[in-house]
């Protein structure tokens, strides 16, 4: 047990994280040379596109004669829940801070979640090797939040430094606590599915043994299961005779469903031993109906939920029905990246193309038929119906350069904040406490902050209560059909100015019919907004040539009226990509 090292690598988006684990698995000789490529744990084709991490990947490492345990974990906001529960599997972190971009938001929210959990955390400042590197301010902006702290410099794209660092988590970084406890205690933080053997738990063993054969129970669903292998991450799933306290390893549960293995769930050997602390269960916090492309492909798009949910249990939809675009379902989600990660594998894993509604959040509605909770803005009530209305909002801290507020502040404005305290972080930065409600953060607030910032800006954000608002419904009609997907949710005061946006940008993006298309945007019962799209012109008298006008006179008239009797009787179809743009501003 001595001999055991487990941490895990912390770090904002885009710091280097994966980079750094590239560099620790070449040095210590866990993947071949051969087999070596860039963002090794990241196994979904999305995440090297994107270059940011999304499922948690454990590895299991051997360096002088010690076992190192490292969990690569997600570096996204939406997915902080697993965060902190691969967190209480470890304890280390190590706190990686890019030298070009100083702290951000998320490092100083990553901080707080590894000391509340009591880790060791060992500050590692990465990309030295840039020639703008901020080395001595970034040295700075880290004692600022840890005090007076060694703090390591490395180059995880070079190797330079790793080594030593690979030394200093083996002397900072305690081993596992030895346990007397016999019977079998352990902590999921993640877990994966197998077509043949089911649910495969990745866990931390924290008491006693687990080994091929041994019945356990999962305390908070309360199901037994035979245990039908277990091993070690190196980094494929590499068979072993048990897992031992105070190790890492994975445990096939030949579950085959998804709602009974969960994230932060203990596994225990008899129903008196008590749970590890910590798990709670993951609500989603932005809604969304996703319809097929085609009515035909409604059960295969049944079908790829259900088999996405397994490897992704904050993965939460059930069907709903909609007169323009059918059947579907209203699905939720941990924030906009998770929408946007579940739609993008629909269509690269499932060939499935998806009809993308626009996001919204549960707004408390008390109506006079009673108290709803919605999600859907399209089955928001009227106006007249409504008494008063409830909707999330959340506490938000923004860092930034001090020469960047004003901006900052203008736009915080039209995305109606209410601003609190500022503080100085240090020299070159200085934090920003606000207020603002879920619905506005998810209108691109976090893309816009980056605009007016020049990317300098970054922030972190955790939920409050529910708190009274004065919004109305938001339809838009094409064609003099309602296109409920559209539908959205939006401040009285702001009503006039989101319809004429609205409009304007279904004008710019919508593809020219046979036939004109009157775009129209409407609330409280009003028309507010209006344009009309030109149909598609053929020149119907191109081969004519000389002669008397009234020829084509007779030509343009006769194409006048049959695009008249189109616009009557034919049924305009909107394309799918035209519902993701939507959805971004």
């Amino acid at each position: 047990m001595s001999n055991i090292r487990n941490f895990s690598i912390i770090a904002h988006i885009d710091h280097g994280k994966s980079t750094l684990a590239d560099r620790m698995l070449e040095i210590t000789k866990t993947v071949e040379d051969r087999k070596m490529r860039e963002q090794y744990l990241d196994q979904m084709p999305l995440e090297r596109e994107r270059g940011i991490t999304i499922k948690m990947q454990p590895v299991r490492m051997e360096w002088k004669n010690y076992i190192l345990n490292l969990i690569d974990t997600p570096g996204h906001i939406d997915f902080s829940y697993e965060v902190s529960r691969a967190l209480a599997a470890v304890e280390g972190a190590v706190l990686l801070v890019d030298a070009t971009q100083g702290v951000q938001a998320q490092t100083i929210s990553n901080v707080e979640l590894a000391r509340s959990l009591n880790l060791k955390i060992i500050p590692v400042i990465n990309k030295i090797d840039l020639l703008y590197a901020r080395i001595n301010e970034t040295t700075d902006e880290i004692k600022n939040i840890l005090g007076d702290t060694e703090i390591f410099q490395v180059s995880a794209r070079t190797g330079e430094g790793v080594q030593d660092l690979l030394d200093k988590i083996i002397e900072k970084v305690p081993p596992p606590n030895i346990s007397d406890e016999k019977k079998a205690r352990a902590l999921i933080f993640d877990f994966d599915y197998s077509l043949h053997r089911g649910i495969i738990s990745h866990a931390r063993v924290f008491d006693g043994e687990i080994k091929k054969g041994d019945r356990l129970r999962l305390f908070v669903s309360k199901e037994n299961f035979i245990v039908g292998e277990v091993g070690f991450f190196k980094p494929e799933l590499k068979p072993a005779e048990r897992i031992s306290a105070g190790e890492i390893g994975y445990i096939v549960t030949s579950i085959k469903e998804a709602r009974i293995v969960r994230v932060g769930d203990t596994i225990l050997d008899s129903p008196q031993q008590k749970p590890l602390p910590g798990y709670k269960e993951v609500k989603p916090v932005v809604f969304s109906s996703l319809f097929p492309e085609r009515q035909d492909d409604f059960e295969e798009l049944r079908r790829s939920l259900e088999r996405l949910k397994l490897s992704d249990a904050s993965l939460s939809f059930e069907e709903e029905s909609s007169g323009v675009l059918g059947r579907g379902f209203r699905c939720g989600f941990l924030g906009m990246l998770h929408l946007e990660i579940v739609v993008e594998r629909l269509k690269r894993d499932f060939g499935v193309s998806t009809i993308v509604a626009t996001p919204t959040v549960k707004y408390i509605v008390k109506s006079k038929k009673g108290i709803l909770e919605i999600y859907s803005p399209h089955k928001f009530p009227e106006a007249g119906e409504i008494i008063e209305i409830e909707e999330p909002w959340l506490k938000v801290e923004i860092l930034m350069p001090p020469e960047k507020l004003s901006s900052v502040m203008k736009l915080l404005r039209e995305y109606e904040a209410v601003l609190g305290e500022t503080r100085k972080f240090s020299e070159s930065r200085i934090g920003l406490a606000v207020e603002m409600p879920l619905r506005e953060l998810m209108r691109d607030f976090f893309d816009e902050l980056k605009s007016v910032s020049q990317g300098y800006a970054s922030m972190n954000y955790e939920f409050l209560e529910n708190r009274r608002g004065d919004l109305l419904r938001l339809d838009l009609f094409v064609a003099e059909e309602i296109v409920p997907a559209f539908s959205k949710i939006v401040p009285r005061i702001k009503v006039e100015e989101e319809a004429f946006r609205s409009v304007e940008k279904l004008y710019k993006i919508l593809p020219q019919a046979l036939f004109s298309l009157k775009i129209q945007a409407k609330a409280g019962g009003r028309i507010l907004a209006s344009r009309t799209l030109k149909a598609l012109r053929k020149d119907v008298t191109g081969y004519l040539y000389g002669g008397d006008r009234s020829r084509k006179m007779k030509l343009w008239k006769k194409q006048k009226e049959g695009k008249k009797r189109l616009s009557e009787e034919a049924r305009f179809t909107i394309p799918a990509e035209i519902f993701v743009k939507m959805i971004r501003k």
